[in-house]
């Protein structure tokens, strides 16, 4: 009955104080946004990171932030477009050096959602993982939920791959309802797994309305910081499982 991914924010730690169960997601997520150093992560965490992937068999991806790790990446900044590139360009070559074989990027927080939404960010974004694609020899994909990122990543010639969130609420036009809101968050497990069932088998996820968002995606997230995450993610393999689904990587 098909494939998809599962992947989780993972390698966030906060002055060395994991914000995670990175032992118990990693066993169950097929790809993995690690933390580069700019909202958490360091090089201790990140070798750590590449080092779980491995027993695991999971897919490493960069998760690079703006600078921001008071606000743990979640407060906009306003950076010029070399600034924001040499930013990103430096988190990427952070976890690189860690010993990760970067698969994709799939840039975090504040950040993820101005590369959807305005295309100076989505352009910066897309250069420094053009970069480091020239470097490897390959493109990187770009993660993402669309927007202005998919078509900054087309136009440096990168893939873009779509993906949907299972413990996020959608607002009514497709984007994510702003954290602290009500519905910002889901945390029961079967609620999430049935979500993960819909999106495989009908490319749509119910938003907070009652309405029907097209989500066609290749990839689901569930927040490593999320509470429940652990109990939401191993509900949601189960449910896969179940029902025939494999869960595997893309890249």
């Amino acid at each position: 009955m098909g494939s998809i991914d599962l992947n989780s924010d993972l390698g966030e730690t906060v002055d060395g104080v994991p914000t995670a169960d990175d032992v118990a997601m990693f066993a169950l997520v097929s790809s993995a946004n690690v933390a580069c150093g700019g909202h958490a992560g360091d090089a201790s965490s990140m070798r750590d990171a590449v080092a779980r992937a491995a027993a695991h068999g999971v897919v490493i991806g960069a998760h690079p932030s703006y600078p921001d790790r008071a606000g743990f990446g979640r407060a906009a900044m306003s950076l010029d477009a070399d600034a924001l590139t040499d930013v990103v360009a430096q988190q990427l070559s952070a976890l690189r050096a860690a010993g990760a074989d970067i698969r994709y990027v799939k840039p975090h927080g504040a950040l993820y959602h101005a590369v959807s939404a305005d295309a100076g960010p989505a352009a910066a974004v897309a250069s420094a993982v053009a970069s480091l694609s020239a470097d490897l020899g390959r493109a990187l994909p770009i993660l993402g939920l669309g927007g202005q990122i998919a078509a900054a990543a087309a136009a440096a010639g990168l893939p873009f791959v779509r993906e949907a969130f299972l413990d996020r609420g959608y607002a009514p036009g497709g984007g994510l309802v702003p954290r602290g809101s009500p519905r910002a968050l889901l945390t029961d497990p079967g609620e999430v797994a049935d979500r993960a069932l819909r999106l495989v088998r009908e490319g749509v996820v119910a938003a907070v309305d009652g309405s029907l968002v097209e989500a066609g995606a290749a990839s689901l997230c569930v927040h490593g910081d999320t509470p429940a995450a652990v109990a939401m993610a191993r509900a949601v393999r189960a449910a896969l499982d179940a029902a025939g689904i494999v869960v595997r990587a893309p890249w």
